[in-house]
């Protein structure tokens, strides 16, 4: 009986250890049609650029104060009213939002030179 488990448990390993192989050795044929992404163009890169963006966005908002009461106090509004405020806001603060499109700009960059699809847009 025991000898029966061994085999089996035997097999089974045998068989993902096989399958594991041909994965492995399917991958770079699979891989091979497609074009090479753009260096740094890795999840870990966006991650890194989207990290430093919201940092800067965090210190940004802190210095500013009245920048940051408005942002704040948008929390809980539909979108459509949020997005014709945030207009609006910029419209009449034109160096807030140049200053924020700044900011923004390595995610622009990134999104633009790696294809990035989901990326917010810059205000």
């Amino acid at each position: 009986m025991k000898l029966s488990v061994r085999r089996g448990a035997a097999a089974l390993i045998g068989s993902g250890t096989l399958l594991g192989a041909l994965a492995f050795a399917v991958a770079p044929t699979a891989l091979a049609d497609d074009p090479p992404p753009p260096p740094n163009c890795t999840a870990a890169d966006f991650a890194g650029v989207n990290s430093g963006v919201s940092a800067a966005t965090s210190a940004y908002l802190f210095t500013h104060p009245d920048v940051n009461a408005f942002f704040t106090g948008l929390h809980g509004k539909p979108r459509t009213e949020i997005k014709s405020d945030v207009q609006d806001y910029f419209n009449a603060n034109p160096q807030a939002r140049d200053e924020l499109t700044n900011i923004r700009q390595p995610l622009a960059d990134i999104k633009n030179r790696c294809g990035f699809s989901n990326v917010a847009p810059t205000p």
